[in-house]
């Protein structure tokens, strides 16, 4: 099992944007960290399972915002580079040509084992502190999610929500059937009853 390394330094947006093209980093707090490996077969399913099920209701439901996926770049100061897995941003004035500047409305992370940790405690801090209205964590090999709120400038404590459930978001009219997502089989009793 391989694991996303960190480097000992401290690093600004301007040393990253010097960094090669083929590599994929991310800055934490200053912190630089290499996204090798390459995601797995699963997460990049479930990855995709979100965004067609979100672009459709984006479309269908006309709202005024643009869907992103990794490897975005999302700049939330000189110490705060990131690329999550998919984000919607509503305000186009942060929507550069070479990245975004500032917080997205939504930010999904599917975990996998070198970045959970990451993606549970400095990716969450920076989050909340940037004001990013909600923030989804997917855990594949668990088949759940976790779900963030931001309330007052913090977080509430998560909300879990298993693979047989309907996930409404708070920031926009959406909904996702977590169960499409993760590409399973409601059982027949369970697809009647209401969520």
């Amino acid at each position: 099992m391989s694991f996303a390394k960190k480097i000992n330094k401290k690093y600004t947006c301007r040393d990253y944007f010097k960094w090669p093209d083929d590599e994929r980093w991310e800055i934490i707090d200053g912190e630089a960290y290499d996204m090798s490996p390459a995601p797995k077969i699963r997460h990049q399913r479930i990855s995709r399972n979100i965004e067609v099920r979100i672009f459709n209701q984006i479309y269908e439901k006309k709202i005024m915002c643009e869907l992103f996926d990794a490897p975005t770049d999302i700049v939330f100061d000189e110490y705060n580079v990131v690329q999550p897995d998919i984000f919607i941003v509503c305000d186009k004035k942060k929507i550069t040509e070479d990245n975004i500047q500032g917080a997205p409305d939504l930010i999904i992370e599917i975990t996998s084992p070198s970045t959970e940790l990451r993606d549970r405690r400095a990716k969450l801090k920076v989050y909340e502190r940037f004001g990013v209205k909600e923030y989804l964590i997917v855990f594949p090999e668990r088949e759940y999610l976790e779900r963030y709120v931001l309330q007052e400038g913090r977080y509430s404590a998560p909300e879990i929500f298993n693979w047989d459930e309907r996930l409404k978001l708070t920031t926009f009219d959406m909904e996702l059937n977590l169960w499409e997502i993760f590409e399973k089989e409601l059982p027949e009793e369970g697809k009647n009853a209401p969520r």
